[in-house]
Protein backbone atom coordinates (compact mmCIF):
# COMPACT_ATOMS: atom_id res chain seq x y z
CA UNK A 1 0.00 0.00 0.00
CA UNK A 2 1.26 3.59 -0.86
CA UNK A 3 1.82 6.14 1.90
CA UNK A 4 -1.42 7.93 2.53
CA UNK A 5 0.14 11.77 1.80
CA UNK A 6 -2.62 13.66 3.71
CA UNK A 7 -0.87 11.44 6.92
CA UNK A 8 2.42 12.14 5.60
CA UNK A 9 1.79 15.74 5.95
CA UNK A 10 0.44 15.64 9.23
CA UNK A 11 2.51 13.65 10.51
CA UNK A 12 5.77 16.19 9.42
CA UNK A 13 3.55 18.83 10.58
CA UNK A 14 3.72 17.01 13.93
CA UNK A 15 7.65 16.84 14.23
CA UNK A 16 8.10 20.24 13.39
CA UNK A 17 5.17 20.78 16.28
CA UNK A 18 7.78 18.87 18.27
CA UNK A 19 11.07 21.04 17.83
CA UNK A 20 9.93 23.01 20.96
CA UNK A 21 9.85 20.33 22.92
CA UNK A 22 13.00 19.12 22.07
CA UNK A 23 14.68 21.77 22.95
CA UNK A 24 13.17 22.88 26.04
CA UNK A 25 13.94 19.04 26.93
CA UNK A 26 17.30 19.93 25.59
CA UNK A 27 17.46 23.15 27.56
CA UNK A 28 16.71 21.06 31.05
CA UNK A 29 19.42 18.85 30.19
CA UNK A 30 21.84 21.19 29.88
CA UNK A 31 21.06 24.35 32.34
CA UNK A 32 20.06 21.78 35.42
CA UNK A 33 21.88 23.09 38.62
CA UNK A 34 21.09 19.06 39.80
CA UNK A 35 18.85 16.24 40.07
CA UNK A 36 16.72 15.23 42.52
CA UNK A 37 14.84 12.04 43.44
CA UNK A 38 11.52 10.97 44.81
CA UNK A 39 11.19 7.68 46.19
CA UNK A 40 8.64 5.99 48.33
CA UNK A 41 10.71 2.69 49.13
CA UNK A 42 13.92 3.99 51.25
CA UNK A 43 15.90 4.60 48.58
CA UNK A 44 19.29 6.27 49.34
CA UNK A 45 19.41 9.75 48.76
CA UNK A 46 16.11 10.57 48.08
CA UNK A 47 12.96 11.74 49.69
CA UNK A 48 9.70 10.21 50.15
CA UNK A 49 7.54 13.23 48.51
CA UNK A 50 7.28 14.91 45.21
CA UNK A 51 6.30 18.45 47.45
CA UNK A 52 9.69 17.58 49.25
CA UNK A 53 11.18 17.83 46.24
CA UNK A 54 9.73 20.79 44.65
CA UNK A 55 10.57 22.49 47.91
CA UNK A 56 14.13 21.74 47.99
CA UNK A 57 14.37 22.34 44.53
CA UNK A 58 16.78 25.09 43.24
CA UNK A 59 15.55 26.90 39.47
CA UNK A 60 16.70 25.07 36.58
CA UNK A 61 16.75 21.43 38.69
CA UNK A 62 15.11 18.14 37.43
CA UNK A 63 13.68 15.83 39.67
CA UNK A 64 13.26 12.42 38.58
CA UNK A 65 9.82 10.31 40.52
CA UNK A 66 10.14 7.05 40.87
CA UNK A 67 7.22 4.04 40.33
CA UNK A 68 4.62 4.80 43.22
CA UNK A 69 0.88 6.45 44.36
CA UNK A 70 1.54 9.90 45.23
CA UNK A 71 -1.62 11.45 46.98
CA UNK A 72 -0.14 15.01 46.53
CA UNK A 73 -1.85 18.19 45.56
CA UNK A 74 1.78 19.67 44.03
CA UNK A 75 2.65 23.32 43.31
CA UNK A 76 5.39 24.74 41.28
CA UNK A 77 6.62 27.82 41.75
CA UNK A 78 10.11 28.07 40.04
CA UNK A 79 11.34 26.94 36.77
CA UNK A 80 12.04 23.16 37.04
CA UNK A 81 11.48 19.73 35.35
CA UNK A 82 9.34 17.03 37.03
CA UNK A 83 9.89 13.25 35.21
CA UNK A 84 8.05 10.02 36.27
CA UNK A 85 9.27 7.01 35.50
CA UNK A 86 6.29 6.61 33.73
CA UNK A 87 2.53 7.16 32.80
CA UNK A 88 1.60 3.93 34.09
CA UNK A 89 3.04 3.69 37.31
CA UNK A 90 3.80 6.69 38.21
CA UNK A 91 0.76 8.01 39.65
CA UNK A 92 -0.25 11.18 41.42
CA UNK A 93 -3.43 10.99 43.32
CA UNK A 94 -5.07 14.63 44.23
CA UNK A 95 -8.56 12.54 45.81
CA UNK A 96 -10.16 15.25 48.42
CA UNK A 97 -7.07 17.77 47.01
CA UNK A 98 -7.55 21.34 44.59
CA UNK A 99 -5.83 20.14 41.93
CA UNK A 100 -2.37 17.38 40.84
CA UNK A 101 -0.08 19.75 39.92
CA UNK A 102 -0.65 23.96 39.99
CA UNK A 103 1.87 25.66 38.33
CA UNK A 104 1.57 28.80 40.12
CA UNK A 105 2.88 32.14 37.98
CA UNK A 106 -0.26 33.74 38.88
CA UNK A 107 1.55 34.60 42.87
CA UNK A 108 4.61 33.65 41.50
CA UNK A 109 4.97 36.20 38.20
CA UNK A 110 8.00 35.59 35.93
CA UNK A 111 7.60 31.81 36.04
CA UNK A 112 8.77 29.95 32.67
CA UNK A 113 10.75 26.84 31.80
CA UNK A 114 8.80 24.07 33.51
CA UNK A 115 8.50 20.53 32.05
CA UNK A 116 5.61 17.74 33.57
CA UNK A 117 5.53 14.38 31.94
CA UNK A 118 5.29 10.94 32.76
CA UNK A 119 2.66 10.92 35.31
CA UNK A 120 -0.98 10.04 35.66
CA UNK A 121 -2.77 12.66 37.58
CA UNK A 122 -6.01 11.95 39.03
CA UNK A 123 -8.87 12.55 41.15
CA UNK A 124 -8.80 15.97 41.99
CA UNK A 125 -11.10 18.28 43.07
CA UNK A 126 -10.34 20.85 40.32
CA UNK A 127 -8.25 20.79 37.69
CA UNK A 128 -5.92 17.54 37.19
CA UNK A 129 -2.86 20.19 35.76
CA UNK A 130 -3.69 24.10 36.07
CA UNK A 131 -0.89 26.63 34.73
CA UNK A 132 -1.35 29.84 35.44
CA UNK A 133 0.19 33.11 34.21
CA UNK A 134 3.49 31.23 33.14
CA UNK A 135 5.75 30.89 30.27
CA UNK A 136 7.61 28.10 28.19
CA UNK A 137 5.62 25.26 29.98
CA UNK A 138 5.91 21.60 28.69
CA UNK A 139 2.88 19.08 29.08
CA UNK A 140 4.08 15.91 28.04
CA UNK A 141 3.20 12.31 27.81
CA UNK A 142 1.26 12.47 30.94
CA UNK A 143 -2.65 10.61 31.64
CA UNK A 144 -4.93 13.37 33.36
CA UNK A 145 -7.85 11.21 34.60
CA UNK A 146 -11.30 11.55 36.41
CA UNK A 147 -10.32 15.19 37.92
CA UNK A 148 -12.97 17.92 38.42
CA UNK A 149 -14.82 15.93 41.18
CA UNK A 150 -15.82 18.58 42.89
CA UNK A 151 -18.53 19.64 40.23
CA UNK A 152 -22.09 19.20 41.26
CA UNK A 153 -24.40 19.17 38.36
CA UNK A 154 -27.95 19.52 40.24
CA UNK A 155 -26.25 21.92 42.77
CA UNK A 156 -24.03 24.69 43.29
CA UNK A 157 -21.59 24.42 39.98
CA UNK A 158 -18.36 23.83 41.33
CA UNK A 159 -18.33 24.71 45.39
CA UNK A 160 -14.83 26.02 46.43
CA UNK A 161 -13.12 27.06 43.07
CA UNK A 162 -11.25 29.86 43.73
CA UNK A 163 -12.17 33.14 42.64
CA UNK A 164 -9.73 33.94 39.62
CA UNK A 165 -11.62 31.06 37.92
CA UNK A 166 -14.47 33.53 36.75
CA UNK A 167 -15.66 31.06 33.78
CA UNK A 168 -15.39 27.63 35.09
CA UNK A 169 -18.24 26.45 37.74
CA UNK A 170 -19.89 24.17 35.05
CA UNK A 171 -16.89 22.52 34.43
CA UNK A 172 -14.00 22.85 37.84
CA UNK A 173 -11.80 24.11 35.28
CA UNK A 174 -11.29 20.57 32.97
CA UNK A 175 -8.45 18.15 33.19
CA UNK A 176 -5.67 20.20 31.80
CA UNK A 177 -6.11 24.10 31.82
CA UNK A 178 -3.88 26.98 30.70
CA UNK A 179 -4.85 30.02 32.16
CA UNK A 180 -3.37 33.31 31.01
CA UNK A 181 -0.25 31.38 29.25
CA UNK A 182 1.98 31.74 26.51
CA UNK A 183 4.72 29.92 24.28
CA UNK A 184 3.61 26.81 26.28
CA UNK A 185 2.84 22.86 24.98
CA UNK A 186 0.43 20.68 25.79
CA UNK A 187 1.57 17.05 23.54
CA UNK A 188 0.68 13.49 23.45
CA UNK A 189 -1.39 13.59 26.72
CA UNK A 190 -4.42 11.26 26.95
CA UNK A 191 -7.41 13.39 28.66
CA UNK A 192 -9.98 11.44 29.39
CA UNK A 193 -13.27 11.29 32.03
CA UNK A 194 -12.55 14.74 33.51
CA UNK A 195 -15.82 16.59 33.34
CA UNK A 196 -14.06 18.62 30.48
CA UNK A 197 -10.99 17.97 28.34
CA UNK A 198 -8.65 20.55 27.79
CA UNK A 199 -9.36 24.51 28.10
CA UNK A 200 -7.48 27.40 27.41
CA UNK A 201 -8.92 30.82 28.99
CA UNK A 202 -7.92 34.18 29.90
CA UNK A 203 -9.07 35.32 33.31
CA UNK A 204 -5.56 36.81 34.90
CA UNK A 205 -3.98 37.34 31.39
CA UNK A 206 -3.54 36.76 27.62
CA UNK A 207 -3.11 33.40 26.92
CA UNK A 208 -1.31 33.31 23.46
CA UNK A 209 1.04 31.21 21.14
CA UNK A 210 0.45 27.72 22.93
CA UNK A 211 0.44 24.56 21.29
CA UNK A 212 -1.80 21.99 21.78
CA UNK A 213 -0.70 18.96 19.91
CA UNK A 214 -1.19 15.16 19.53
CA UNK A 215 -4.09 14.46 22.27
CA UNK A 216 -5.84 11.92 22.70
CA UNK A 217 -9.25 13.18 24.60
CA UNK A 218 -11.93 11.14 25.43
CA UNK A 219 -15.40 10.68 27.20
CA UNK A 220 -14.85 13.98 29.32
CA UNK A 221 -18.45 14.29 30.73
CA UNK A 222 -19.93 18.12 30.57
CA UNK A 223 -17.87 19.92 28.40
CA UNK A 224 -15.94 19.60 25.43
CA UNK A 225 -12.53 17.75 24.25
CA UNK A 226 -10.82 20.75 23.44
CA UNK A 227 -12.33 24.99 24.63
CA UNK A 228 -10.57 28.44 23.99
CA UNK A 229 -12.70 30.46 25.83
CA UNK A 230 -12.44 34.27 26.85
CA UNK A 231 -13.75 34.70 29.98
CA UNK A 232 -14.33 37.80 32.45
CA UNK A 233 -10.88 39.24 33.77
CA UNK A 234 -10.74 38.28 37.21
CA UNK A 235 -9.53 41.91 38.77
CA UNK A 236 -8.81 42.90 42.26
CA UNK A 237 -8.30 46.75 41.58
CA UNK A 238 -10.63 49.11 40.28
CA UNK A 239 -9.29 48.11 36.30
CA UNK A 240 -12.13 48.10 33.77
CA UNK A 241 -10.60 45.90 31.81
CA UNK A 242 -13.35 43.27 30.73
CA UNK A 243 -11.19 40.20 29.61
CA UNK A 244 -7.48 39.96 28.20
CA UNK A 245 -7.90 37.48 25.76
CA UNK A 246 -7.07 34.41 23.55
CA UNK A 247 -5.05 34.47 20.19
CA UNK A 248 -2.15 33.14 18.38
CA UNK A 249 -3.01 29.13 19.46
CA UNK A 250 -2.17 26.31 17.56
CA UNK A 251 -4.45 23.67 18.31
CA UNK A 252 -3.60 20.38 15.67
CA UNK A 253 -3.29 16.83 15.32
CA UNK A 254 -5.51 15.67 18.58
CA UNK A 255 -8.28 13.57 18.90
CA UNK A 256 -11.56 14.62 20.26
CA UNK A 257 -13.50 11.65 21.00
CA UNK A 258 -16.82 10.95 22.47
CA UNK A 259 -17.29 14.36 24.85
CA UNK A 260 -19.77 16.02 26.76
CA UNK A 261 -22.30 12.90 27.12
CA UNK A 262 -22.85 13.50 31.16
CA UNK A 263 -25.27 15.92 30.77
CA UNK A 264 -25.66 19.52 29.96
CA UNK A 265 -24.23 21.90 28.63
CA UNK A 266 -22.82 19.39 26.63
CA UNK A 267 -19.53 19.36 24.36
CA UNK A 268 -18.03 19.81 21.11
CA UNK A 269 -15.07 18.34 19.78
CA UNK A 270 -13.51 21.69 19.35
CA UNK A 271 -14.56 25.35 20.35
CA UNK A 272 -13.97 28.66 20.04
CA UNK A 273 -15.96 31.17 22.70
CA UNK A 274 -16.58 34.57 23.45
CA UNK A 275 -20.03 34.60 24.93
CA UNK A 276 -19.68 38.35 26.35
CA UNK A 277 -18.61 42.00 26.25
CA UNK A 278 -15.47 42.18 25.63
CA UNK A 279 -14.58 38.68 25.38
CA UNK A 280 -11.84 37.72 22.54
CA UNK A 281 -11.24 34.23 20.77
CA UNK A 282 -9.28 35.13 18.04
CA UNK A 283 -6.63 34.51 15.29
CA UNK A 284 -6.03 30.82 16.24
CA UNK A 285 -5.57 27.66 13.92
CA UNK A 286 -7.49 24.60 14.51
CA UNK A 287 -5.00 22.08 11.99
CA UNK A 288 -5.48 18.47 11.25
CA UNK A 289 -7.97 17.42 14.47
CA UNK A 290 -10.09 14.61 14.25
CA UNK A 291 -13.05 15.12 16.11
CA UNK A 292 -15.80 12.49 16.94
CA UNK A 293 -19.09 11.24 18.10
CA UNK A 294 -18.91 14.52 20.15
CA UNK A 295 -22.43 15.14 21.80
CA UNK A 296 -22.36 18.54 20.20
CA UNK A 297 -21.03 19.85 17.12
CA UNK A 298 -17.51 18.90 15.68
CA UNK A 299 -16.15 22.53 16.21
CA UNK A 300 -18.34 24.82 17.46
CA UNK A 301 -17.33 28.74 16.85
CA UNK A 302 -19.23 31.49 19.09
CA UNK A 303 -20.52 34.66 20.02
CA UNK A 304 -23.04 35.68 21.59
CA UNK A 305 -23.35 39.16 22.24
CA UNK A 306 -24.24 42.50 20.11
CA UNK A 307 -24.13 45.82 21.61
CA UNK A 308 -24.82 48.42 19.22
CA UNK A 309 -25.08 51.53 21.23
CA UNK A 310 -21.38 53.41 20.72
CA UNK A 311 -21.09 53.88 24.67
CA UNK A 312 -22.08 50.18 25.18
CA UNK A 313 -18.70 47.88 25.99
CA UNK A 314 -17.01 46.18 23.32
CA UNK A 315 -18.41 43.10 21.35
CA UNK A 316 -16.92 39.82 21.61
CA UNK A 317 -14.66 38.49 19.19
CA UNK A 318 -14.30 35.13 17.61
CA UNK A 319 -12.48 36.86 13.83
CA UNK A 320 -9.96 35.92 11.65
CA UNK A 321 -9.58 32.05 13.45
CA UNK A 322 -9.02 29.03 10.64
CA UNK A 323 -10.62 26.03 9.97
CA UNK A 324 -8.17 23.78 8.14
CA UNK A 325 -7.59 19.79 7.17
CA UNK A 326 -9.64 18.52 10.13
CA UNK A 327 -11.88 15.11 9.91
CA UNK A 328 -15.10 15.81 11.37
CA UNK A 329 -17.75 12.95 11.96
CA UNK A 330 -20.64 11.69 13.72
CA UNK A 331 -21.27 14.83 15.99
CA UNK A 332 -23.93 16.33 17.71
CA UNK A 333 -26.74 19.23 16.83
CA UNK A 334 -25.46 22.41 17.94
CA UNK A 335 -28.71 24.47 19.55
CA UNK A 336 -27.30 27.71 19.92
CA UNK A 337 -26.58 27.63 16.73
CA UNK A 338 -30.35 26.56 15.62
CA UNK A 339 -29.44 22.96 14.60
CA UNK A 340 -31.33 20.13 15.58
CA UNK A 341 -29.54 17.58 13.69
CA UNK A 342 -25.78 16.49 14.19
CA UNK A 343 -23.46 18.95 12.61
CA UNK A 344 -19.94 19.14 11.57
CA UNK A 345 -18.57 22.85 11.70
CA UNK A 346 -21.31 25.23 13.28
CA UNK A 347 -21.00 28.88 13.74
CA UNK A 348 -23.48 31.54 15.16
CA UNK A 349 -22.43 35.32 15.85
CA UNK A 350 -24.94 38.03 16.95
CA UNK A 351 -22.17 40.01 16.59
CA UNK A 352 -21.21 39.31 12.85
CA UNK A 353 -18.17 36.44 12.55
CA UNK A 354 -16.13 37.40 10.15
CA UNK A 355 -12.39 36.76 8.45
CA UNK A 356 -12.96 33.00 9.29
CA UNK A 357 -11.70 30.68 7.06
CA UNK A 358 -12.91 27.35 6.54
CA UNK A 359 -10.55 25.09 4.15
CA UNK A 360 -9.55 21.67 3.21
CA UNK A 361 -11.63 19.66 6.28
CA UNK A 362 -13.40 16.14 5.71
CA UNK A 363 -17.48 15.67 6.98
CA UNK A 364 -18.96 13.03 7.04
CA UNK A 365 -21.77 11.34 8.75
CA UNK A 366 -23.22 14.73 9.95
CA UNK A 367 -26.82 16.06 9.15
CA UNK A 368 -25.29 19.25 8.06
CA UNK A 369 -22.01 19.44 7.39
CA UNK A 370 -21.27 23.40 7.81
CA UNK A 371 -24.12 25.83 9.54
CA UNK A 372 -23.89 29.53 9.10
CA UNK A 373 -25.78 31.65 11.38
CA UNK A 374 -24.08 34.98 11.54
CA UNK A 375 -24.98 38.07 9.81
CA UNK A 376 -21.14 37.88 7.62
CA UNK A 377 -19.67 36.58 4.90
CA UNK A 378 -18.08 32.91 5.34
CA UNK A 379 -15.33 31.71 2.90
CA UNK A 380 -15.69 28.14 2.38
CA UNK A 381 -13.60 26.26 -0.11
CA UNK A 382 -11.89 22.47 -0.95
CA UNK A 383 -13.56 20.79 1.95
CA UNK A 384 -15.16 17.52 1.42
CA UNK A 385 -19.17 18.33 2.43
CA UNK A 386 -19.75 14.49 2.76
CA UNK A 387 -22.62 13.82 5.03
CA UNK A 388 -25.93 12.67 5.32
CA UNK A 389 -27.63 15.48 3.82
CA UNK A 390 -27.44 19.44 4.37
CA UNK A 391 -23.44 20.55 3.10
CA UNK A 392 -24.39 24.17 3.77
CA UNK A 393 -27.18 25.59 6.15
CA UNK A 394 -27.02 29.49 5.54
CA UNK A 395 -29.19 30.27 8.67
CA UNK A 396 -28.98 33.71 8.63
CA UNK A 397 -30.44 36.00 6.36
CA UNK A 398 -28.04 38.82 6.20
CA UNK A 399 -25.34 35.60 5.78
CA UNK A 400 -23.46 35.34 2.57
CA UNK A 401 -21.51 31.94 2.33
CA UNK A 402 -18.85 31.76 -0.78
CA UNK A 403 -18.98 27.85 -1.01
CA UNK A 404 -17.24 27.55 -4.08
CA UNK A 405 -14.66 24.99 -5.02
CA UNK A 406 -16.03 22.04 -2.22
CA UNK A 407 -16.75 18.80 -2.63
CA UNK A 408 -20.48 17.72 -2.04
CA UNK A 409 -20.18 13.80 -1.84
CA UNK A 410 -20.87 13.69 -5.69
CA UNK A 411 -19.74 14.70 -9.10
CA UNK A 412 -23.04 16.71 -9.83
CA UNK A 413 -22.99 19.29 -7.40
CA UNK A 414 -25.04 20.10 -4.74
CA UNK A 415 -28.80 18.40 -4.75
CA UNK A 416 -27.73 16.25 -7.68
CA UNK A 417 -28.22 12.50 -6.51
CA UNK A 418 -25.94 11.14 -4.30
CA UNK A 419 -24.57 14.72 -3.32
CA UNK A 420 -25.25 17.13 0.05
CA UNK A 421 -27.53 20.48 -0.88
CA UNK A 422 -28.08 23.31 0.48
CA UNK A 423 -30.80 25.02 2.98
CA UNK A 424 -31.77 28.23 4.14
CA UNK A 425 -31.21 30.95 1.75
CA UNK A 426 -29.86 29.27 -1.27
CA UNK A 427 -29.25 32.64 -3.00
CA UNK A 428 -26.70 33.08 -0.63
CA UNK A 429 -24.95 30.21 -0.86
CA UNK A 430 -22.28 30.99 -3.80
CA UNK A 431 -21.28 27.21 -4.71
CA UNK A 432 -20.44 27.32 -8.78
CA UNK A 433 -17.67 25.91 -9.67
CA UNK A 434 -17.74 22.74 -7.25
CA UNK A 435 -15.37 19.94 -7.47
CA UNK A 436 -15.89 17.04 -9.25
CA UNK A 437 -13.97 14.60 -7.90
CA UNK A 438 -12.59 13.71 -4.37
CA UNK A 439 -9.58 12.39 -4.92
CA UNK A 440 -8.42 15.39 -2.85
CA UNK A 441 -9.79 14.17 0.31
CA UNK A 442 -7.98 11.01 2.38
CA UNK A 443 -10.58 8.25 1.96
CA UNK A 444 -12.97 7.76 4.94
CA UNK A 445 -11.17 4.36 5.98
CA UNK A 446 -7.90 5.90 6.40
CA UNK A 447 -9.64 8.13 9.54
CA UNK A 448 -10.08 5.19 12.69
CA UNK A 449 -13.49 5.84 12.11
CA UNK A 450 -14.70 3.25 14.87
CA UNK A 451 -13.99 5.13 17.87
CA UNK A 452 -11.14 2.76 19.27
CA UNK A 453 -8.99 5.80 18.49
CA UNK A 454 -5.67 3.54 17.43
CA UNK A 455 -4.74 3.50 13.61
CA UNK A 456 -3.69 -0.38 14.11
CA UNK A 457 -6.97 -1.43 15.80
CA UNK A 458 -5.72 -2.72 18.78
CA UNK A 459 -7.14 0.07 21.32
CA UNK A 460 -3.40 1.21 22.51
CA UNK A 461 -2.76 4.31 22.41
CA UNK A 462 0.76 3.89 23.34
CA UNK A 463 2.21 4.55 19.75
CA UNK A 464 1.41 8.42 20.11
Amino acid sequence: MSPDPHRLARTARFHRSLVAVSLALSWAASCRAATLCVDQHGKTGCVATISAAVAAAAPGDTIQVDAGFYHEDIVITQSLSLVGEGRASTIIDATGLSNGILIDGYGNPGLSQIIVKGFTIQNANFEGVLVQNALDVTIFGNVVRGNDLSLQPTGPACPGLPAFETGEGNDCGEGIHLMGVDHSTVALNDVEQNAGGILISDETDTSHDNVITRNFIMNNSYNGGITLASHPAYLTTGNAKLAYGIYDNTVSDNDSIHNGFGGPPGGAGIALFAPGAGNRTYANSIVGNRLIGNSLSGIAIHNNANFSDTAAPPNPDVNDNAIVGNYIAGNGPDAVASTAVPTGISIFGLTPVVDLVVEANVIEDEGIDVAMNSASNLDLHLNALAGTGVGVANLNRLGQVNARENWWGCSGGPGAQGCTTISGSAKAVDYTPWLGWSSTFPNRHDHDHDNDCDHDGDGDHSHW
